[in-house]
């Protein structure tokens, strides 16, 4: 597995246990419909959350949540809406990004609540 994808993977156990630590319930994790991905799904204060992970070793170009383009959050919402039809949710949904650095082999975790929303 090349580095990035190891970083990743670290990044995002490391998000979702960052996010149990306040009291999220994680429902699932890179939850796949087709070419959509959502990184984790948690609930939280009678809330469904769907969260980016961007993990990145360093900030030399971007901060890691700046790499979730418009784009990118068009297929994050999209995959959201079959996960709430397909679970039959009554929830309020938010869109939070976990902006993960790692520096000295440890993880500088910043959280975004309501990073984006979905365009009506």
């Amino acid at each position: 597995m090349a580095d990035h994808n190891i970083l990743g993977k670290k990044g995002e156990q490391a998000a979702a246990e960052f996010l149990a630590g306040k009291g999220y319930k994680i429902l699932a994790r890179n939850k796949r419909y087709g070419h959509l991905e959502i990184d984790i799904i948690a609930e939280h204060r009678d809330m469904i959350v769907f969260v980016e992970v961007k993990s990145r070793s360093g900030t030399y170009f971007e901060q890691p949540f700046q790499a979730v383009t418009k784009k990118k959050q068009k297929k994050i919402i999209k995959a959201a809406n079959i996960y709430i039809e397909e679970n039959e949710i009554d929830l309020e949904a938010r869109f939070d990004i976990i902006s993960i650095v790692e520096k000295n082999g440890k993880f500088q975790i910043e959280h975004i609540e309501d990073a984006f929303y979905p365009l009506v």
